[in-house]
């Protein structure tokens, strides 16, 4: 089995929109090269997917599948008092926004060792575990 990763929600983003080809093209691998029962996301990756696919005319009806496909094909993390202050410690101790602290405190949860993600600092590594990795550089 693969070391358990979690995937940002822009790099689900650029896999399901056809804005940028390049990007859509290596989310895409990095989605399908990702063993699905080792590949994380929490309900905050998904619903941000969903309210960004929406906001950019997706029908509701692909949202829906997209949607059911998080829960059957991969592993959903939802919050739990422990992640939410574990999230705080790490705003605190890391300086980060809060919603990349729910990020960072749901992945470690599950003991993943890669986030990928574009919007956070490639190469940070989180409590010695978790490293940060952008799969555009």
């Amino acid at each position: 089995m693969k070391e358990p990763v979690f995937i940002d929600s822009n790099i689900w983003l650029y896999s399901f929109l056809r804005q940028d080809e390049e990007k859509r093209k290596t989310a895409k691998k990095l989605i399908k090269s990702s063993k699905r029962k080792s590949t994380f996301v929490s309900t905050q990756i998904i619903n941000e997917v969903c309210f960004n696919l929406k906001k950019n005319n997706v029908p509701e009806s692909e949202i829906k599948e997209i949607l059911t496909s998080f829960y059957t094909d991969y592993k959903v993390i939802c919050f739990s008092e422990a992640i939410m202050c574990n999230a705080s410690e790490f705003r605190e101790k890391y300086s980060i926004s809060f919603w990349d602290s729910l990020v960072i405190a749901a992945a470690l949860t599950k003991d993943c060792k890669i986030l990928y993600s574009e919007d956070m600092q490639h190469g940070q590594v989180f409590e010695d575990k978790l490293t940060i990795k952008n799969p555009f550089k």
